[in-house]
């Protein structure tokens, strides 16, 4: 997450995010691993860096990536 050492995001946004995040997790099957989970914050991070703000195209973007990190 070195990259995202610097970025800054209003209190709106971070509660955005906060919503995407949550859901994203809680739609993968138990038990979730920390790697998923960072997986989707990094890709959270990124969309919303780059001016994504709607929580649910947040949200699929994670996921979506999700399945194409390779195992």
């Amino acid at each position: 997450m070195k990259d995202f050492a610097n970025a800054s995001f209003p209190p709106e946004i971070i509660s955005v995010m906060e919503a995407a995040f949550d859901a994203a997790v809680a739609s993968l099957p138990e038990p979730v691993s920390s790697s998923h989970v960072q997986a989707i914050a990094e890709a959270i991070l990124r969309a919303a860096r780059d001016g994504e703000y709607d929580p649910v195209v947040l949200q699929r973007l994670a996921l979506m990536e999700l399945q194409i990190i390779p195992r």
